[in-house]
């Protein structure tokens, strides 16, 4: 909610009625005219203001223009244009704002000590201030002439220098009116002045009797200079009929009211008492609910509460991934953030575990973070990052332990350090720290420190203490006010600071400013999230590190998008298929498949041999390529079925097959030994139950499902009503139904069940004479002749439809351009189709339009034109709607 600056006026020009000005230095004068007129023109502090108002037939204003520092602002029918925009309130901008002020509009300016304040009613403008905060009085202009001027203008001469002719406008002479009622009411307030007011009060009505707003504006600007203890204050109204504005929805009218009505936003505004204006207000004990449409005024602890534009009723709860929060009189009453925190090093920009946010001011190698017993170093060079936590190393998309390269996993007494993706290699150590660290395209870390260490913590990532104030403590133990002598701090030997430059070229910059605007896009892919993590900081990195790419433009700004996905990811927000939506699509190796949220618990082939201790691990989602469910990625970084994985064992591998291994049960299966106790393993799968019976019994030793059980196409043992089937190479679970060939088929206990439905036929031509019949079996026929495509008359004289083509040949004899095509209905219609023509010949009165697709319902016929094949006519229907 945005508070006002209350302006403290020590000069008001005011114009209402029909015409009454009331000059900066309190002169009083009527002017009626629909010529355009300057109200007051004047610079101050190189600021050039200039406001002009028009007047129209019914005396009311009805265009005023504010120029202010150049930015031009209209009040038109009803409407606020800035630079030709119309614009909502409230609304702020660099030089000025907008606001609703009781019944009121107000314009403040933020580079002159002025402001404009205007009554709308219906038809134009009833009443306009302008406000000054001190004495302008260097070449001021305009029918409010300047305060502080001792003496009276002439009135016909500043009317005569304010007029701004116009070819159709004119001005009035005024003629006397009877205003006595009024104005003896006002003795005691305006005393030896009543005949001047008198006379203005004539001059204003004159001609516009019959116009409520003219005559009541006047009388309400007299009552208001009389005051709130004067005699007519409390009567004006009833002597001279004046309504109260109508005031909307559950809004009260108040003669002195506050200028900004307590809402759920804003239950107490700050206002003094001598802002008090006439306003629309809500009962005693009650805020305007401002969060929805209506003026409804309800109690401070019925008000809604508003989050990413959505309106939540009073005691509504809403819950995140790191947060829960209720809404109370108005206002959410939220949990502590129970998310650990993070510290991020995304390239050369880095974020605290406490949330401050810099750069790194040279490619060195830092401390990254270290603790009691343990360090993490990372090392920048010119090409990519490199990283290394303890005796582990991290660079050029490979991780290493003792210079042995991990190609899935590795498990030591401390920490535990897999591949959860094709990009991203998950440490979790004994002492409760998490590190992710991104490996490709560039290498980027991501910390979450152990719990209770608080005090412990150091180095670029701050010492997690909830306090951003003291990030920047180098490793003497001060702590700087900025990031580069706070970083060089940490590095490890000699550092020379390499601050990069804004853009290296303009092309980076006109490409990094266009794509990475997709961040900010309020309606684009990345606008779910806005509301929970903010934005600007990203866009303005991703600028950066787009604009100082070497090459690789489009991987560097993937790279920067992917940080802001990775960060909505860490609150619990999936953006969606950002990567495609921005050309950032990644391309997996054999036979994997990429994932937003990739994990490779129980997706191995390892995992297959005991308990896989990735699983259980809690971590922000990471993307990358991996195995779909139901397979299982092997040495060769190829997902298989269960079937076709090694076992593991402590000594190596054992290839997929047949395995005997005395009186041991090995992953639901039983060891087959034939030369003891021959069974039929051929029938031990669900494939093996939709193969031909055979007499022959044939058994291999090796491991099978139990009795009873058969092996499913995922290696699962199942029971044969939960047999899986297979069609075009895709698995189906029991009780799963495809359709083919007009035939919807059920898979159970390993076979496919299925109902046949008449298919309906098809017939169709193309190109040199290629058919294809009802049937389904194709030809090739070109002749030169019309041919009858399709009848159902065949000999009986009884047929409702024909269909009859011909070839028409292109300039190259050998090929067909187009067809000429009759269609006879029912004896009733005509239709010859042609190139470029269609020619239709009534029997009956019909009027109906070609269109592509003709059908006659009467003998189900459809008879579709591909566009092709025959754009001639495509292009015509077109043409011709």
């Amino acid at each position: 909610y945005t508070f006002h600056r209350f302006i403290i006026s020590f000069y008001t020009c005011r114009t209402f009625g029909s015409g009454v000005v009331q000059t900066f230095n309190g002169t009083v004068f009527y002017v009626s005219s629909t010529c355009p007129f300057t109200l007051t023109h004047f610079t101050h502090n190189r600021v050039e203001c200039d406001i002009t108002t028009w007047r129209g037939e019914t005396g009311l204003l009805v265009r005023v223009e504010i120029i202010i520092n150049k930015i031009r602002t209209v009040l038109q029918n009803g409407s606020i244009l800035v630079e030709g925009k119309s614009v909502w309130l409230p609304y702020d901008h660099t030089y000025q704002h907008i606001f609703h002020y009781g019944v009121y509009t107000k314009l403040r300016s933020s580079v002159l000590p002025l402001s404009v304040t205007w009554h709308s009613v219906p038809g134009g403008i009833d009443s306009l201030w302008v406000e000054l905060e001190q004495e302008l009085n260097s070449g001021m202009t305009g029918l409010c002439g300047a305060p502080g001027v001792a003496g009276m203008w002439c009135e016909q001469q500043l009317i005569a220098d304010s007029v701004l002719p116009e070819d159709t406008c004119r001005i009035r002479d005024p003629l006397s009116t009877v205003c006595r009622l009024f104005m003896s009411y006002t003795l005691d307030c305006l005393q030896t002045r009543t005949p001047h007011y008198m006379q203005l009060c004539e001059e204003n009505i004159y001609s516009y009797e019959q116009s409520e707003y003219i005559r009541c504006a006047f009388f309400k600007e007299v009552a208001q200079q009389c005051g709130k203890n004067s005699y007519v204050w409390d009567i004006w109204r009833a002597v001279t009929k004046c309504d109260e504005p109508q005031c909307p929805g559950d809004l009260l009218y108040k003669e002195l009211g506050e200028p900004f009505v307590p809402s759920c936003s804003s239950p107490n505004p700050r206002a003094s008492h001598q802002d008090l204006i006439a306003s629309c207000v809500c009962p005693k004990g009650k805020v305007l609910n401002d969060h929805e449409d209506g003026y409804q005024c309800v109690s401070v602890s019925d008000c809604p509460c508003v989050f990413a534009g959505r309106s939540y009723a009073a005691g509504d709860i809403r819950s995140t991934k790191c947060q829960s929060c209720v809404c109370h009189d108005g206002k959410w009453r939220c949990s502590e953030n129970w998310c650990p925190s993070r510290c991020l090093i995304e390239g050369q920009f880095v974020t605290t575990f406490d949330g401050k946010q810099y750069a790194i001011p040279g490619k060195c190698e830092y401390v990254a973070s270290q603790g009691l017993n343990w360090t993490i170093l990372i090392q920048f060079s010119e090409k990519a990052p490199s990283l290394k936590t303890e005796t582990y190393t991290f660079s050029n998309n490979m991780v290493k332990f003792d210079e042995k390269e991990i190609a899935e996993l590795h498990q030591s007494d401390h920490a535990l350090v897999f591949w959860q993706s094709s990009m991203y290699v998950q440490v979790q150590t004994s002492f409760g720290m998490k590190i992710q660290v991104q490996m490709s395209p560039e290498i980027q870390l991501y910390v979450t420190p152990p719990e209770n260490h608080t005090g412990m913590i150091s180095g670029l990532c701050g010492n997690n203490n909830a306090d951003t104030t003291d990030d920047f403590t180098t490793s003497s133990g001060i702590i700087e006010n900025s990031a580069q002598p706070f970083a060089v701090s940490w590095s490890v030997g000699a550092c020379s600071v390499n601050i990069p430059s804004p853009c290296i070229n303009a092309d980076n910059e006109i490409f990094a400013d266009e794509k990475c605007s997709v961040l900010r896009d309020p309606t684009g892919i990345f606008a779910k999230c806005h509301d929970l993590i903010p934005v600007e900081h990203y866009h303005t990195v991703c600028i950066q590190r787009t604009c100082n790419c070497g090459s690789g433009l489009r991987q560097c700004l993937c790279v920067a998008l992917a940080s802001y996905a990775t960060a909505c990811a860490s609150q619990g927000v999936l953006v969606g298929d950002w990567r495609k939506v921005t050309n950032c699509t990644v391309t997996c190796k054999n036979n994997q498949e990429f994932s937003y949220d990739m994990r490779a618990c129980n997706h191995t082939c390892r995992s297959l041999s005991g308990a896989d201790p990735r699983c259980g691990l809690d971590d922000v989602p990471v993307e990358g390529c991996g195995c779909p469910e139901g397979t299982h990625l092997n040495q060769q970084l190829t997902c298989t079925p269960k079937a076709q994985c090694p076992c593991y064992h402590q000594s190596g591998t054992m290839p997929p097959g047949p395995v005997v291994i005395d009186g041991r049960q090995w992953d639901g299966k039983v060891c087959v030994h034939c030369s003891q106790s021959p069974v039929n393993t051929a029938q031990k799968t669900c494939d093996s139950l939709s193969k031909p019976l055979v007499a022959k019994t044939s058994c291999l030793s090796g491991c099978y499902c139990p009795d009873g059980q058969y092996e499913d196409h995922h290696g699962d043992c199942v029971f044969r009503d939960n047999c899986t089937c297979v069609y075009s190479g895709k698995v189906f679970s029991a009780g799963q139904s495809v359709k083919t060939n007009c035939k919807t088929c059920v898979c159970g206990q390993g076979q496919w069940h299925c109902r046949d439905k008449p298919c309906p036929g098809k017939c169709q031509v193309y190109g040199n004479g290629h058919y294809q019949t009802f049937d389904s079996r194709w030809y090739r026929f070109d002749g030169h002749c019309q041919y009858t495509l399709v009848e159902d008359d065949c000999g009986t004289g009884l047929g409702s439809f024909s269909v009859r083509v011909e070839s028409v040949p292109c300039c190259d004899e050998a090929l067909t351009c187009s067809r000429a095509i009759v269609i006879d209905l029912q004896g009733e219609v005509t239709l010859t189709l042609s190139d470029m023509k269609v020619t239709r010949r009534l029997h009956t009165a019909i009027s109906a339009g070609v269109e592509p697709l003709y059908s006659t319902h009467t003998v189900g016929l459809y008879i579709m034109i591909s566009h092709q094949h025959y754009q001639g006519l495509i292009h015509m229907v077109r043409s011709n709607g």
